[in-house]
């Protein structure tokens, strides 16, 4: 499941001498406030699931290197590593 993250403004103004901490504290806040922050840590490790295809495609590809191996140790190109 996929969540789309729609862009949300949040605006925050310099009020007279105020310091530039304060400034980031503030935005910071209206950050938290808005459900942004959560959002983005919520979607931060999604991992989407492979589908059906992509397993297929990755098992047909290893079926194909395990013959392969399998072949050259009948001709006696490699070394049966469990043999050494």
């Amino acid at each position: 499941m996929l969540i789309p993250i729609m862009a949300v403004n949040v605006e925050v103004e310099k009020n007279g001498p105020e310091s530039t901490a304060n400034l980031i504290r503030r935005f910071t806040k209206r950050m938290q406030g808005a459900g942004i922050v959560q959002k983005i840590r919520g979607t931060r490790y999604f991992k989407r699931d492979k589908s059906e295809n992509v397993h297929r495609h990755s098992k047909l590809l290893r079926l194909k290197r395990q013959k392969e191996y399998e072949r050259l140790l009948k001709l006696g190109k490699i070394q049966d590593p469990r043999q050494r």
